[in-house]
């Protein structure tokens, strides 16, 4: 869908209107009707004025509203992959605590203090820390210990934190995008509006019956005013 009123179409209408108009003048036969024709000429060709300004901001709008959305939405896509791999990365961890852990607890259970010490020193050093304090609550002989180190307070994962985060980020940054492509939705709406008002103005030149001009030159004045109200409730440009 277009995102706005081509130039040339409200030029092309303007230049229409200013040939039918002459044209009416023409063939007018009283004074009267003249002046009727020439007041309501003066209207329609300030209408066409107004929409054509308004059609060039709602375009310009959209499109602007619409590169938002795109970007917003291209930061949420990034945020979340980077939030996965953080994920990954923590999972990764914990299962190289997990191996580690697992090859002292056998040596631990054959009696082998030398693999023990050997596993110990493969732990990392936050691991370290959560292994030192598992000990300290004397698992083996207290039913109230913990698992292991990795159920201990002491054992930090930041990746998990980082994930969350990213995660936070991907959410505000894809509603973010999804209400600017409304927005945009919104002034395409609003550049339908004053399309239509540009056919009916350009259309009510072709009449040669005055109250039939009048009709629809009212008509467009309403759905500017509809249109003019919708804009101006509408977000501003980002």
């Amino acid at each position: 869908m277009a995102e706005g009123l081509a130039a040339g179409e409200v030029a092309g209408e303007i230049s229409r209107h200013k040939k039918h108009t002459s044209d009416h003048e023409h063939d007018a036969s009283d004074g009267g009707g003249r002046d009727h024709d020439r007041v309501l000429s003066i209207i329609e060709a300030v209408l066409l004025a107004v929409v054509a300004l308004l059609a060039a901001y709602t375009g310009y709008a959209s499109a602007k509203w619409g590169t938002e959305s795109s970007v917003r939405l291209a930061t949420a896509s990034a945020a979340r992959t980077e939030a996965n791999r953080a994920a990954l990365n923590a999972q990764d961890t914990k299962n190289f605590d997990s191996t580690t852990f697992n090859a002292w607890f056998t040596a631990y259970v054959a009696g082998n203090e030398p693999a023990q010490t050997v596993a110990e020193r493969r732990f990392r050093p936050p691991f370290k820390v959560a292994f030192d304090a598992w000990l300290a609550t004397d698992p083996f002989h207290s039913s109230s210990a913990p698992p292991g180190p990795t159920y201990m307070p002491q054992y930090k994962q930041p990746q998990l934190a980082v994930a969350a985060a990213l995660d936070t980020k991907a959410a505000e940054q894809y509603a973010a995008g999804v209400e600017a492509g409304a927005n945009s939705d919104s002034y395409v709406r609003d550049t339908i509006y004053l399309a239509t008002i540009l056919f009916l103005i350009g259309i009510s030149g072709h009449f040669r019956f005055f109250r039939i001009r009048l009709g629809l030159v009212l008509l467009g004045g309403l759905m500017l005013i509809v249109a003019v109200v919708q804009i101006s409730t509408s977000p501003p440009i980002p």
